[in-house]
């Protein structure tokens, strides 16, 4: 999308797009929190509510006697006292205050949903439930929610189509969570190490810096057809594919090419996919063929290494 916009401005100030790129990556971040966060908001209404039941005059049975176990979940307690959560919504400023009918929305939904029934009536009650019932919450209900997806879309721009691999995220961050750690617990980094951040930047700047060269490439294998009349999403996600197998080399060309694939599945046309995978195979063969990329180390696997 970083580069989609650089080819849409009128000015071509490299410096500025790859600010907006690592900016972005940033908010992305925001929300991995922000939905943590979210999960905490819930689980402060199902306690609010539980007590509200208990100071009623005439509280009824179920008043008196409530079901604690998500207001008691182990995973749920974890977050609320995690160090890391707690330090960047310290620094952020994260909240739901401003949009306080979301928590309060999904709570109404929780209560209703099949899942939450069953969690709470199990007579399993283990941390491993507890976690499970978390990730599913994730990544079935606030994931489902038209109103969750719209107040996020009002909240940033950034978050437009970021929801679902945010919770993608959320569902792999939980499931490495154990008992003993307590606060302790880590939280996925914003970048996997400094190899991965500069992996992000060589592989916008280069995909900038040689436009011309890669479009000549596809220009070249479209047969029957011109670039200009190529859905410029379908380029750009040919572009990045050979920047990332000719400016990488230890990355195997068939990963490269089947996440792009995906990438397409996802940006473009319903045909696009079948479209860049065909384009994709003939540059690749092209440009093995004249010795334009090598491959090293892991970037071999799935090479054909001629005698």
């Amino acid at each position: 999308m970083a580069l989609y916009a650089f080819n849409r401005r009128e000015d071509d100030n490299l410096a500025h797009a790859e600010t907006e790129l690592m900016f972005s990556i940033g908010k992305t971040y925001d929300l991995y929190h922000q939905l943590l966060l979210l999960i905490l908001d819930i689980a402060d209404l199902a306690s609010e509510k539980i007590d509200f039941g208990l100071q009623k005059k005439m509280p009824s049975p179920e008043d008196l006697s409530p079901q604690r176990r998500f207001v008691d979940n182990a995973v749920i307690e974890q977050l609320r006292k995690n160090e890391e959560l707690n330090k960047y919504l310290s620094v952020s400023k994260l909240t739901w205050v401003n949009y306080s009918h979301i928590p309060r929305l999904l709570y109404s939904k929780m209560i209703s949903w099949n899942v939450y029934q069953e969690y709470m009536n199990s007579e399993c009650h283990n941390y491993i439930a507890d976690r499970k019932f978390v990730i599913k919450l994730i990544t079935d209900l606030f994931m489902n929610s038209e109103d969750l997806n719209s107040c996020l879309e009002e909240q940033s721009i950034y978050w437009n189509d970021d929801i679902e691999y945010v919770t993608a995220m959320l569902e792999k961050t939980l499931k490495k969570f154990k008992a003993d750690p307590g606060e302790k617990v880590a939280l996925m980094p914003l970048f996997k190490n400094t190899d991965d951040e500069e992996f992000v930047r060589v592989l916008f700047r280069k995909a900038v810096l040689h436009t011309d060269k890669y479009s000549e490439l596809i220009d070249k294998n479209t047969t029957n057809w011109e670039v200009e009349r190529i859905a410029l999403m379908d380029i750009l996600v040919m572009r990045l594919a050979l920047t990332e197998i000719i400016e990488f080399p230890e990355i195997p060309v068939k990963v490269t090419l089947n996440e792009y694939i995906e990438i397409a599945k996802y940006y473009c046309t319903s045909k696009s996919s079948t479209f860049v995978n065909g384009i994709l195979d003939n540059i690749v063969k092209e440009i093995r063929e004249k010795g334009l990329f090598n491959k090293f180390g892991r970037g071999l696997v799935g090479e054909q290494i001629s005698e």
